[in-house]
């Protein structure tokens, strides 16, 4: 081995090859683009070999580099698994993960409760990804995902996290100034809020020719909380999960005992961090809370049902 070589720089190999930019490398690391950059072609000059093509795009990995990824990775996991052979307990408990998580569950659920996971661990940092798109766990964008669908395949454990129901709401000014809804034949005479159609990345979230084929939305928005607001004001019927839903004083469900939709959150994490005390941690947390309130995720039928359309018909 080249005397120049350290270990050490392997995690700014990985973090660039694993990103294509020395930028997002550097934001990852928490260092600055020109300390990644010296790393890597100190890495370079001790291997004596060529391990990223240059390109305006970023760094590309040559098939040597690519060969190297492997390796790397290899050392990657046994200094994880030495860290963990010589920490127990809390002390072990410390570090940052980040947690890609759909923006309803991020902004509506878990989000009110940072402050209880924080007291539990105080020694480590969660670093929350709330945003409409899916985190790769191969490329460590993310440490754990909470998402709509397990992986099929890959060395990942997944677990089911909670079921949960999502209904149709609109605002009761809304709902008293626009025709009686019946049945589902009735909602194609109404504007819907929803998700712009070519951005939905992945199928859990197209909902409304689930809930009557042909409805398009009116309004699109790529953003839950959004979506969310333009019901409250009016816009539109929309979709939307019980838990996001339940305590909005101006939304009603529409048709609550003919159109409920179904979905499950999964929690999902790559095999090789599953056991790694803080990661663990994580997903420990993330399961108590979720089974601790189980009802908001799940409307029982017993809830009064669509008062507005009562009280029409009882006119």
């Amino acid at each position: 081995m080249n005397p120049n070589f350290t270990w050490d720089d392997l995690q700014f190999f990985l973090a660039v090859a694993r990103t294509g930019q020395l930028s997002t490398a550097a934001r990852r690391l928490r260092t600055s683009h020109a300390t990644v950059s010296r790393r890597i072609d100190r890495l370079e000059f001790a291997l004596k070999v060529k391990l990223f093509e240059r390109n305006p795009r970023g760094y590309v990995l040559t098939t040597m580099g690519q060969r190297f990824v492997e390796t790397a990775e290899r050392i990657e996991r046994e200094t994880e698994q030495l860290q963990l052979d010589i920490s127990d307990g809390m002390t072990a408990q410390r570090g940052v993960v980040r947690l890609s998580t759909l923006e309803g569950f991020g902004n509506f659920f878990l989000s009110d409760r940072l402050a209880a996971f924080a007291d539990s661990y105080p020694n480590i940092s969660l670093e929350l990804v709330a945003i409409q798109q899916i985190m790769s766990l191969s490329r460590k964008e993310a440490d754990i995902a909470v998402a709509l669908a397990a992986p099929k395949a890959g060395p990942y454990h997944s677990e089911v996290l909670t079921p949960y129901t999502l209904h149709v709401y609109g605002a009761r000014s809304y709902l008293a100034t626009h025709p009686l809804i019946r049945s589902r034949n009735d909602l194609g005479s109404h504007r819907f809020v929803g998700y712009i159609e070519d951005m939905i990345f992945t199928p859990g979230l197209d909902y409304l020719g689930e809930v009557q084929p042909g409805l398009r939305a009116h309004f699109q928005s790529s953003s839950i909380l959004t979506q969310l607001k333009a019901a409250r004001q009016g816009l539109g019927l929309c979709v939307l999960p019980h838990f996001m839903a339940r305590d909005e004083p101006n939304l009603e469900i529409v048709l609550p005992e003919e159109i409920e939709l179904k979905r499950t959150y999964w929690l999902i994490c790559h095999r090789d961090l599953i056991a790694v005390p803080r990661v663990r941690a994580v997903r420990d947390f993330l399961v108590e809370a979720v089974s601790e309130n189980r009802s908001c995720f799940l409307r029982e039928r017993s809830v009064p049902g669509n008062n507005h359309r009562r009280a029409l018909e009882a006119q």
